[in-house]
């Protein structure tokens, strides 16, 4: 998929990621692929999903596109960080490739323009930048990515930890950025994931809010126990 068609495909919708990782209930991929089914039912019009068998499972329960992206490891740069990780989730079917495009050193020491550029060539995908800063978007955006998205905001010491989404760099990427950007990132209800359309996003990307039972259950568990 071209990446206009895509981002015609999910301008001003929803996007639901479908993940779970080894340490969590629903893992597996067949679990994920009956989650992309539920969201797609409920008006997801594309889906996020982590690993080639996820991808692959994901790909055959739903016509719907997918962003894919391959966690390897648990620090630092993690979320698809060498180009093997990205030709494994190509193989796998995925229409999009997202990874993590902040300015920390990659496990392999490729330079991220080398690295979009090689997959450009070579996979012939869009690419998705998940980044934590401003400035990393901008440098995203020179290196050809199709489109961005403050994911990592909060989870890198370059960008404040909050609670929630960070719309003030979502604000600030939708005014300067040369692409389309993207919103993600701890979106835990309805009324943010509008403010985000409403801030200048394309499209909105919510996780753990509709597809992590227990993340869910443990923030109105701390609710009740007055820790908001």
């Amino acid at each position: 998929m071209k990446a206009e068609a895509f981002l015609a495909a999910v301008k001003g919708k929803l996007i639901v990621s479908c993940q779970a990782l080894q340490d969590e209930p629903l893992h597996g991929a067949q679990i994920m692929a009956k989650m992309a089914v539920a969201a797609k039912i409920g008006g997801a019009v594309a889906i996020r999903a982590n690993s080639p068998a996820d991808i692959r499972a994901v790909k055959q329960a739903v016509d719907l596109p997918v962003i894919g992206l391959y966690k390897q490891g648990g620090s630092g740069v993690f979320i698809t960080p060498t180009f093997d990780a990205a030709a494994e989730i190509a193989a796998a079917g995925a229409d999009v490739i997202a990874l993590d495009c902040t300015d920390r050193p990659r496990p392999d020491g490729i330079p991220l323009p080398d690295l979009l550029a090689r997959i450009h060539d070579e996979l012939r995908l869009p690419t998705f930048a998940d980044v934590s800063t401003l400035a990393e978007a901008q440098a995203a955006a020179q290196a050809g990515v199709a489109m961005a998205a403050p994911t990592l905001s909060g989870y890198t010491k370059n960008s404040p930890a909050q609670d929630g989404p960070d719309f003030d760099l979502l604000a600030r990427m939708c005014r300067t950025l040369p692409i389309p950007v993207i919103a993600e990132g701890r979106i835990h209800t309805p009324e943010q994931a509008r403010h985000a359309l409403d801030l200048g996003a394309w499209c909105v990307v919510v996780g753990s809010a509709i597809t992590r039972p227990r993340a869910i259950t443990a923030r109105f568990a701390r609710a009740l126990e007055g820790n908001l």
